[in-house]
């Protein structure tokens, strides 16, 4: 069993049903659960997924994103004193942007098995410690 991190962007594309990443962003969903991999994000993830419902203020998307990352499905990983300092280091020698660098830091500190984003430089990104990390292009899944 597998510890698989997600990027906010594959839980947007899942929540918003974008057409081209939607799909299948849905069936590596359905891969890490066939498999019982453990798919875990930042806490500060459902603050990034909720923006766009409330901006909209669609009550049905707030309630919806709510009770899927609530549900227990994903683990939500809070943000601790070690994050924040892997946080600055990775700020400190790159131009990752803040939260990139906090899922970075938070995906490294909690030594999960694979980061999974479709941010090009987040993938490209070299710093110590960083686990195996692909994007929606791979052929991983």
């Amino acid at each position: 069993m597998s510890r698989i991190y997600w990027d906010t962007n594959l839980f947007i594309y899942l929540h918003e049903g974008h057409p081209t990443f939607g799909p299948r962003v849905r069936r590596i969903y359905e891969e890490i659960a066939a498999r019982n991999d453990t798919l875990c994000t930042s806490v500060f993830t459902v603050g990034e997924v909720l923006t766009l419902p409330l901006r909209m203020k669609d009550q049905a998307a707030i309630t919806a994103v709510r009770d899927s990352m609530l549900s227990g499905e994903v683990e939500l990983l809070p943000f601790t004193l070690a994050m924040a300092q892997r946080y600055g280091q990775i700020r400190a020698t790159s131009s990752l942007k803040p939260a990139d660098a906090l899922h970075l830091a938070t995906a490294i500190e909690t030594k999960v098995s694979l980061f999974v984003t479709n941010d090009q430089q987040l993938q490209r990104l070299q710093v110590p410690d960083k686990p195996f990390t692909v994007g929606l292009d791979g052929k991983l899944f």
